[in-house]
């Protein structure tokens, strides 16, 4: 995970194979597990055919050890003749075949499933989170941890235990029967083996940080690349695109500079290695053709150990690979348990009472700073109601608090201070969801989703008919233009809606608001980035939507708000002046007085 420097973000590593191993995050791996105890039929008969294949495809190399002293003549065994030990080398490889399928098969059943729990649990609990994780953490870093964190536990299920399983049953056994077959040429081989093993573990490590300083680079690069596309717009209207040419290629080049030192070390690890590892084995070769030569074990027992050699030397091969996958399945299990033991906003488990919208709205002495800037008072002391059916305004100068009024009635946010009351109830006692089922907002800068203009209008109402479909579309101005489309309402929008105009996707909006039928209405500059023709269709619409509802209208426009039945002057998070048009524009000194002026003289 990084941040938009190409560093990591806080709380986590730069890289996951840089998570180093302790009891406690080992700990933690092992809770990912309990996603497999619903499949711990599967799993365990799994393990079962684990055991079966390594074991049995262990016992190769002592057959095939035999097979050559019987071609020699020798019959001591029980199993005679060259015949009778090769149908019991095909029989070792059948029996190990057989297993094998039965492993792979059933651990991609308990993954994929289990995989799939880890998903749904994960993006389930994202959609709990209040809006302050979401103000500091970047949408991209949480889909990587659905996806990219998420595919790698799905290698601890699968791919990680049985390796490791598999790797250490045939260190052990393979070690055991050298031991037993040949002492002599294990003991030389066991003097000489632990300096090269030791060698190329810590070469290794050194050559995996060159690795990881390399993928550093690397996300820095595909940050820049990911902002530019982002804000293409952006680039183009400054005419920077060879400005970000050129900070792209600089950044290839510290890619490249690290890639290559990094090359040189691995060709002088892979020399070490070849030189190192093979000259290993020709003096052990050399000594055990000594002994052969002396009498001292049979040619058979010199080919069983070569064999379980080479199974040895791929098992401690395949231990340190494990080690470094284990080091970035815990990384990730940490950064999807992080999430795991984020809190919920609170009310999302059906608890709390029923709210009553036949109540006022009132705040009480409210108070509030951001979480992430607990430093600046947004709102101060503010106290205000607002009555069932009324049409509350509220302007002030950018900056005041008006926006940050209406994410506290939606409870995005706990005030730091004082109480925002439904009736004599807080809020904060009620229902989450039933409380935000009767609210709607149709936002000044409208998101839509990348479906088509039904699918959008709908989400106000995911069980509405056509037909109810169709009359918010009219009752929001928006059927005209919709029916212009050769699809209709089957019109592709675009990623976020960017292929209508600013107009048609407000009207959009305020169709999917009149489809939610919601109690109480928050317009938060519904008509500020419009032209004059869209703003007069787009407010028309609006008048319609706030019949009969409590609607807190946010406006710049103050020639909008005229006809609201209470208007209210907020500035610097506390309240001015409240009051009708007509009472406010009586204060010739008053602060919406003064707005007004500045307005008509623009």
């Amino acid at each position: 995970m990084i941040n938009r420097r190409g560093k990591p973000a806080v709380g986590q590593d730069q890289d996951p194979d840089a998570k180093k191993l302790s009891k406690k995050s080992l700990k933690k791996l092992l809770g990912i597990f309990k996603y497999t105890l619903p499949y711990r039929t599967n799993f365990i008969l799994g393990m079962i055919a684990l055991l079966f294949s390594s074991s049995t495809l262990l016992a190769f190399p002592y057959f095939a050890g035999k097979l050559l002293d019987a071609a020699q003549g020798k019959t001591d065994w029980i199993l005679k003749g060259i015949n009778q030990i090769t149908i019991g080398l095909i029989l070792i490889l059948l029996v190990q075949s057989i297993f094998s399928f039965l492993r792979i098969y059933l651990f991609a059943r308990v993954s994929e499933k289990a995989i799939a729990d880890v998903r749904y649990d994960l993006y389930k609990k994202l959609m709990l989170l209040p809006i302050s994780f979401y103000d500091n953490n970047r949408v991209g870093e949480l889909i990587s941890r659905i996806t990219s964190d998420v595919s790698m536990l799905k290698s601890a299920f699968t791919t990680t235990l049985a390796e490791f399983i598999r790797q250490i049953l045939t260190l052990l056994i393979g070690t055991i029967a050298i031991i037993f077959i040949t002492p002599k040429l294990s003991g030389f081989m066991f003097a000489t083996f632990p300096f090269i093993v030791i060698t190329a573990i810590i070469f290794g490590r050194f050559i995996r940080r060159l690795s990881k300083q390399t993928q550093d680079e690397l996300a820095t690069t595909n940050i820049i690349v990911e902002e530019t596309l982002q804000a293409v717009r952006v680039v183009k209207a400054f005419t920077n695109e060879v400005f970000e040419r050129n900070r792209y290629r600089k950044s290839l080049s510290s890619v490249i500079s690290v890639a290559l030192k990094a090359a040189t070390y691995r060709g002088m690890f892979a020399s070490f290695i070849i030189f190192g590892l093979f000259g290993g084995i020709v003096m052990v070769m050399w000594y055990g053709a000594t002994l052969v030569q002396n009498g001292d074990i049979s040619v058979g027992d010199l080919l069983s150990f070569v064999l379980y050699t080479t199974f040895i030397g791929g098992s401690i091969g395949g231990l340190s690979s494990i080690y470094g996958e284990i080091q970035a399945v815990v990384g990730a299990t940490e950064r999807v348990l992080e999430i795991n033991n984020e809190t919920v906003e609170s009310g999302t488990e059906g608890k709390g009472n029923t709210p009553d919208f036949t109540q006022p709205l009132s705040f009480e002495n409210v108070s509030f700073q951001y979480p992430s800037r607990k430093e600046l008072a947004v709102l101060q002391d503010l106290s205000f109601s607002i009555n069932p059916g009324e049409k509350v305004a509220l302007i002030g100068q950018s900056g005041s608090g008006k926006s940050t009024i209406t994410q506290l009635i939606l409870r995005f946010y706990e005030s730091t201070s004082g109480n925002i009351l439904l009736g004599s109830e807080n809020i904060l006692g009620l229902d989450l969801y039933s409380y935000r089922e009767e609210i709607g907002i149709v936002p000044q800068e409208v998101i839509l989703f990348g479906g088509s203009i039904r699918e959008n209008i709908a989400y106000g109402n995911t069980e509405a008919s056509e037909e109810e479909i169709n009359q918010a579309a009219s009752k929001a101005n928006a059927l005209e233009f919709i029916e212009t489309f050769p699809e209709g309402l089957n019109t592709i929008v675009g990623e976020r809606g960017i292929k209508l105009s600013g107009g048609q996707k407000q009207r959009i909006a305020i169709a999917r608001a009149i489809l939610k039928d919601p109690k109480v209405l928050i317009l938060d500059e519904a008509t500020s980035s419009l032209d004059t023709e869209s703003e007069i269709l787009v407010q028309g619409a609006l008048d319609k939507l706030m019949e009969g509802r409590t609607s807190l209208i946010i406006a710049h426009r103050l020639s909008t708000i005229r006809n609201a039945d209470r208007i209210m002057v907020i500035e610097q998070g506390g309240l001015k002046e409240s009051g009708t048009h007509q009472e406010l524009m009586a204060k010739d000194d008053g602060q919406y007085s003064h707005l007004l002026k500045l307005q008509f003289e623009e």
